[in-house]
């Protein structure tokens, strides 16, 4: 069995200012974002596509503010509601943790289609090009929530050579942000990576991210200390399982369509070119 290391969350102070890990983590996803993102720009069909490194920073910036603010904003309605309506100034403590992936990805694609209108892209493209640069910057939050002891597992058995004594709770726990971390960051990560490294249609790789981490996120939630959890047909649901079992539907859904019309990704020109005139 093993022990939480419950390292310092503050990985180094300058003066007066503490910078902590989870902040760094966050970092280190931005940076695992651009640099991937100047790998699948040199992709044949991503390239053909018109891509350009210029892209990656400015989508940077936008997708900074929809994962901040979004995953934020999650946080606050779906997991702990009262604990910010009692103190409504804790919201703007980012650096203390509390980050919904859910509300970040719907922050991410309300900026990425502010984003595609600024570029003259398409949405649907857009969300393809920058699916396969999401799960490792997923799996550097999931470090974050482990160095912070946040997100306790489920109790394990004593015998279970990594379960972990974990502070704050009683008994064996299984390290649910590390399971995390590797099944829903780094499993997903390589399986998208490889699918997305060939011709799609459009919006199907979009949609296999969508589908591969709502399973992913609906798997590791029976390891992991719900925030809240319902019962459907007489079976216990948490609240990670309710908020990613439409994004597995919806994966499905996407998949089936793109797979169907057989659309393919455009050039900015292409995708926003329209006859002078309309019937």
């Amino acid at each position: 069995m093993l022990t939480h290391p419950m390292p310092d969350p503050v990985a180094f102070s300058l003066g007066p200012l503490h910078v902590h890990w989870y902040g760094l983590m966050y970092v280190l996803a931005f940076a695992m974002f651009l640099a991937l993102g100047r790998v699948r720009i040199k992709q044949a069909h991503i390239a053909a596509r018109g891509w350009k490194k210029e892209d990656l920073d400015d989508m940077l910036f936008y997708g900074m503010l929809g994962v901040i603010i979004g995953g934020r904003l999650g946080e606050v309605f779906f997991y702990q509601p009262a604990r910010f309506m009692a103190d409504p100034v804790a919201i703007f403590k980012v650096w203390e943790g509390g980050m919904s992936f859910h509300g970040g990805f719907l922050g991410v694609l309300v900026a990425m289609a502010l984003w595609a209108r600024k570029a003259r892209r398409n949405l649907l493209d857009v969300y393809d090009f920058i699916a396969p640069l999401v799960p490792l910057g997923y799996a550097a939050g999931r470090m974050g929530n482990f160095i912070n002891a946040e997100l306790p597992g489920r109790v394990a058995d004593a015998s279970l050579p990594w379960a972990m004594l974990w502070p704050g709770v009683q008994g064996p726990r299984h390290p649910s942000p590390l399971y995390q971390m590797i099944v829903d960051g780094l499993v997903v990560f390589v399986l998208l990576w490889m699918y997305a490294r060939k011709e799609r249609p459009r919006l199907a790789v979009g949609a296999m991210f969508t589908l591969l981490y709502g399973c992913a996120r609906f798997f590791t939630e029976y390891f992991r200390v719900p925030d809240w959890q319902i019962s459907v047909a007489g079976l216990p649901v948490t609240s990670g399982q309710m908020l990613s079992l439409p994004m597995i539907i919806g994966g499905v859904a996407m998949l089936v369509w793109a797979y169907r019309s057989g659309a393919v990704s455009e050039t900015p020109s292409t995708a926003y070119s329209r006859p002078a005139h309309t019937k």
